[in-house]
């Protein structure tokens, strides 16, 4: 907590966003631009406000409180909900959510918020709706498996389905390739030097890309495999409570999920992965605990290769990449 800082909790929902400032003042106003004005004209330049990721909620607040000059803070929703259980709150409501949400701001280390660039959201944008246009594709090819195996298929239904599916494939091609020429416009020698690392294809190279924006929001590869979700938890406790290591998946699903796929590739033709998969495979750990122990290098690779602009060497030692 920094002195004479005056924060404001504010807790944001789909029409509204309440506000409480740490004298204990409370305010309401509508989620949209008339309300952030409001909002701002209460704020001065000592003022920082926090708020917890809500799903999409909170992006149009953040970027024009960004814009407008102000210390902002987007914290982790459980980090911030843990905080709430603690308090042993018996009142749940907008307004309380606000209060406690200003109260944690007073007693952590908090990290004031980057955002996306423009480019960087668009990128975002044409990600996520390939997630949502791959998964619509397999439900399709699973409906048409479905139908064929009856023995007798309708005709109309199976052409309907073999439309849909060739339109929907044509809407992806379409994205990919506009996708990969916003990204060669910024980062285009990242994705050239992550294709020479082996087990990463161009596909993975272009997720990986977008999802880290050209590794330029982490400065160590420790740093980017908890964003990741790589990162071991050690439950012990005393002599009696030894849990197995496992990893902690409190980061980016989409990235880990990712990396697993391609760590088959990688055992396969990356040296330096397939050596540690065959040492922890040899100690009698499963192979499942070494694939994600393959991730966390095929990251580290990632991270070193990105960082350092070279392109990958299957026969070169570097301590970047080493566990």
């Amino acid at each position: 907590m920094i002195k004479d800082t005056k924060y404001f909790g504010i807790d944001v929902s789909h029409l509204v966003f309440d506000v409480t400032d740490s004298g204990g003042n409370y305010y309401q106003f509508k989620n949209s631009i008339t309300g952030f004005k409001k909002l701002v004209k209460l704020l001065g330049s000592d003022s920082h406000c926090v708020m917890e990721a809500t799903g999409y909620y909170h992006y149009q607040l953040a970027y024009y409180l960004q814009e407008s000059g102000f210390q902002l803070s987007v914290e982790n929703p459980l980090s911030v909900k843990r905080f709430i259980q603690m308090k042993l709150s018996k009142i749940k409501t907008d307004k309380s959510d606000s209060r406690l949400i200003c109260e944690y701001a007073k007693q952590v280390e908090l990290k004031l918020w980057k955002g996306n660039s423009k480019h960087q959201l668009e990128c975002l944008q044409m990600t996520r709706l390939l997630s949502t246009y791959t998964k619509q594709s397999t439900m399709l090819k699973n409906k048409i498996h479905g139908e064929l195996v009856l023995g007798t298929p309708s005709k109309a239904v199976v052409s309907s389905l073999k439309q849909s599916l060739k339109y929907l494939e044509k809407q992806m091609k379409s994205l990919e390739d506009k996708l990969l020429i916003l990204v060669k416009q910024e980062h285009q020698e990242v994705l050239i030097s992550l294709k020479s690392i082996p087990g990463i294809g161009d596909k993975t190279a272009l997720m990986l890309v977008v999802l880290t924006d050209g590794f330029e929001r982490f400065t160590s590869a420790k740093e980017l495999c908890s964003y990741a979700g790589l990162t071991p938890i050690i439950r012990q406790s005393g002599s009696s409570v030894k849990g197995r290591p496992r990893i902690s998946k409190i980061g980016n699903q989409k990235l880990r999920n990712l990396l697993f796929m391609c760590s088959f590739n990688a055992c396969k033709y990356n040296k330096a992965c397939k050596a540690l998969y065959d040492r922890i495979v040899a100690k009698g750990k499963s192979k499942k605990l070494a694939l994600i122990a393959v991730c966390n290098k095929l990251l580290k690779q990632a991270f070193a290769i990105a960082k350092s602009g070279l392109i990958y060497d299957n026969n070169y030692k570097s301590t970047l990449v080493q566990n």
